[in-house]
């Protein structure tokens, strides 16, 4: 018995890192890398204005490949040079993170 306490207490650590994760990001670390997002979308992604969407509570993949679509210009509109400009120096990692974290908040 006492040769699986150290097993059962690394999977009860694991699985508590990874609680914080969901599979595309780290949540904890999108709401550090998101302070300019904030402005148009709300701390926790209910947009200050009607016409900005909300980001609350989206799937984590579609607004990761929407940061993407972003980044390459393949999005288009009124406020799309805005968007390219705010996520140009982000790479990858923090656009998964900040899906997750926008993924993760509840209504």
């Amino acid at each position: 018995m006492k040769a699986r306490i150290p097993t059962l207490i690394a999977a009860l650590t694991f699985t508590a890192i990874t609680a914080q994760a969901s599979e595309l990001g780290n949540a904890e670390l999108g709401q550090v890398k998101s302070p300019s997002c904030v402005f148009c979308h709300g701390p926790k992604g209910q947009a200050v204005n009607p016409s900005y969407p909300n980001l609350q509570g989206q799937n984590a993949q579609y607004l990761f490949e929407s940061m993407q679509a972003y980044q390459r210009g393949d999005r288009t509109g009124a406020l799309a040079e805005m968007m390219r400009a705010q996520l140009s120096k982000l790479n990858k990692q923090d656009l998964k993170d900040i899906a997750a974290y926008y993924a993760e908040q509840n209504q």
